[in-house]
């Protein structure tokens, strides 16, 4: 993992970014319908689990983008990593709390789901906030709440406001005019990505959804 500090001066974005973490310090939320009728079906007939695959999605469109990998390190320099992992959620039903675990990623599905595989053999049912230790300072989160499907989910994060990096949530999916529809929400900061860079995100997720068959196989 490397970390490229970024020219504030010399940035094109520096205005943007002055203005929404000095001056009206700005994160938002995003909630869209994502229809993943295509992408279940291959799913259940390859015997995939979904909720890995949404997470290699996820992670792998916002690796596409330096706006979402843009972030503070832990010297306090701005800058951006070469690429994320996902730091996501697990419930235990045994005592109704969750853990973290985190996983490397990896380009290629296979190789990022076996890894998935063997955290969660290893650390799935470790009923500890943080499961598997070391986590890398180059992940960002993602979670899920399976039960309810949402129009709108906002994360209420009372510290600082310098935390850039953006945090995912998805809801439970749900049948709506022949189509199998999940609700995705993501939290952002507005000192690093504009609607228009989370427009573009939600659609390539979307067009990632559909085209599944090209990368799953």
């Amino acid at each position: 993992m490397i970390f490229n500090p970024i020219d504030i001066d010399n940035w094109s974005r520096k205005p943007y970014f002055d203005h929404y973490l000095n001056n009206v310090r700005c994160t938002y939320s995003m909630t869209v319908n994502i229809d993943i009728t295509c992408l279940l079906s291959v799913l259940k007939n390859k015997g995939i689990k979904l909720y890995p695959t949404l997470i290699h999605m996820i992670t792998t469109v916002v690796n596409h983008h330096i706006e979402f990998r843009t972030c503070f390190d832990s010297e306090g320099r701005l800058g951006y990593w070469d690429s994320l992992s996902p730091s996501f959620t697990v419930f235990h039903d045994d005592d109704k709390t969750f853990s973290s675990i985190w996983t490397l990623y990896a380009k290629e599905f296979n190789d990022f789901y076996s890894r998935y595989l063997d955290d969660m053999k290893m650390y799935g049912s470790v009923n500890q906030f943080a499961a598997k230790a070391n986590e890398p300072p180059n992940c960002f989160p993602i979670s899920s709440i399976p039960w309810v499907s949402f129009t709108g989910f906002n994360l209420n994060v009372y510290n600082e406001g310098t935390y850039l990096l953006p945090i995912f949530t998805m809801g439970k999916y749900f049948e709506q005019n022949g189509k199998i529809l999940l609700p995705l929400s993501g939290q952002f900061h507005h000192a690093v990505c504009d609607g228009y860079h989370v427009g573009v995100l939600f659609n390539e997720l979307q067009l990632r959804a559909v085209t599944c068959k090209e990368w799953c196989k």
